[in-house]
């Protein structure tokens, strides 16, 4: 079962990643969220051209985990479990 701290959590970094997703969604990608570790790493799974896009880690890097922890800064890390492995 989720407690409510963790929901809370995903609810934040859900509304963070909402002011990024029209970017990712233009070039007809976009990002959930799998889960929220006890360590607070977010896990994410790329979706449609994010999964096999080579810019995916610097979209990562530069934009999801600059908005998740700019708005949510007990998160300490992102990281996709799919997606282009460099």
């Amino acid at each position: 079962m989720i407690d409510s701290d963790k929901i809370s959590l995903l609810i934040e970094v859900e509304n963070a990643l909402n002011d990024i997703r029209p970017h990712l969604l233009v070039d007809g990608g976009n990002v959930e969220i799998v889960d929220i570790t006890d360590e607070g790493v977010v896990q994410i799974k790329w979706m449609g051209n994010c999964e096999s896009c080579n810019m995916s880690l610097f979209t990562m890097k530069a934009g999801i985990e600059q908005a998740i922890k700019n708005k949510v800064p007990q998160i300490t890390a992102i990281e996709a479990i799919n997606g282009v492995m460099l």
